[in-house]
């Protein structure tokens, strides 16, 4: 799926619960400041947690060795923050066809 598909989407869903109330275009600016947020938010080292899709995380690599594919020369690669993406129990049981059941809040007894 591409950002173009997503944007159709999107307007899609709004159009069936809302009415026609959004342009195209309006709706890819929504889109556009999502995903703009989103990059800040890591580019600044913090977490975002999405509730029901997943949490969008910060990690740092650490140094190691690696080789040159090229020459088999060994090679440091420097350590660094990668970007990850852990996804929801709900969003891993949906991908997985399987029926989600949420874990009950703690009875007090």
């Amino acid at each position: 799926m591409t950002k173009a598909d997503l944007v159709e989407r999107v307007t899609e869903s709004i159009a069936r619960t809302a009415g026609p109330m959004i342009s195209k275009k309006d709706c890819a600016r929504v889109v556009d400041a999502f995903l703009d947020a989103v990059k800040e938010a890591l580019k600044a080292q913090h977490n975002i947690e999405v509730r029901g899709f997943g949490t969008f995380k910060i990690r740092r690599r650490k140094t190691r060795m690696a080789r040159n594919p090229r020459t088999g020369d060994p090679v440091e690669v420097a350590a660094r923050p990668v970007p990850v993406f852990k996804p929801s129990k709900e969003l891993r049981a949906l991908v997985a066809d399987e029926p989600f059941e949420p874990e009950p809040a703690d009875a007090e007894d």
